[in-house]
């Protein structure tokens, strides 16, 4: 199948984000008992007599991964024109902003037939998470998104991690390990997707989150290739638009 994708048929993407606020007790009173029900759940997943269960203000650093109780700060995309990756960020402190750029994004790619989307692990995150965000700010879902009335064959959302499992469902497999096994560049030599609510709330230092998801990207697009059998994209390839 893969070999029938045109790479340049291809708009590759990685999310970033963060809780919706810094710390447990600035959220909402109504938000706070929903998450403390949260944590409940959570906690039953803890195992062994020696594991200490924790409490709604010490989960609640996990808060990002959550689309109810957290907020993208950063959508990095890129795509192939010209035998040149092009890397696009749209980030700030407004989803809304964020999330109504990326959308005209994905208007323009549809009409240069750009019909695919690839991530990682993009059908259990980034995907569903973007399209949750956007309904909650009152913006229309595109078309690419949109699974509404579609058949499985009609939905053209590519998942790297779902690629490498081959039917195997047992077990989740990081882009950092994949990108070691490939001998591709790992994107987590600064910080990693664990760090990015502390980089964001207490550094603000965005822009070091749009480099870090940036390089993400590429390394999504490295992998697609090397399941393609090509060749990785050299360096000098790679150009970001500002």
């Amino acid at each position: 199948m893969l070999k029938k994708i045109n790479i340049e048929s291809i708009l590759f993407l990685d999310v970033e984000t963060v809780p919706m606020f810094s710390e447990y007790e600035e959220l909402p009173e109504p938000f706070k008992k929903l998450w403390s029900k949260k944590a409940e759940q959570l906690n039953r997943f803890v195992k062994g007599p020696d594991q200490e269960l924790k409490t709604p203000e010490q989960l609640y650093e996990r808060a990002g991964i959550y689309a109810e109780f957290g907020k993208i700060i950063c959508i990095s995309t890129g795509i192939f024109r010209n035998n040149t990756l092009w890397i696009k960020s749209f980030s700030g402190e407004d989803e809304a902003v964020i999330l109504t750029d990326f959308a005209y994004q994905l208007s323009k790619a549809q009409e240069k037939k750009y019909i695919y989307l690839c991530a990682h692990n993009g059908k259990e995150f980034d995907y569903p998470y973007i399209i949750r965000r956007m309904l909650i700010n009152d913006i229309p879902v595109p078309p690419i998104l949109d699974l509404s009335g579609k058949k499985p064959w009609e939905v053209n959302h590519l998942d790297t991690m779902e690629l490498w499992k081959f039917g195997d469902f047992k077990s989740y497999t990081s882009l950092e390990l994949l990108a070691t096994l490939f001998n591709i560049p790992t994107p987590k030599d600064d910080i990693e997707g664990s760090d990015v609510g502390r980089v964001y709330w207490q550094d603000h230092d965005l822009p070091r989150i749009v480099n870090y998801c940036q390089k993400d990207v590429i390394t999504i697009v490295n992998l697609l290739l090397k399941f393609k059998g090509q060749s990785l994209v050299e360096k000098d390839k790679i150009q970001i638009i500002e």
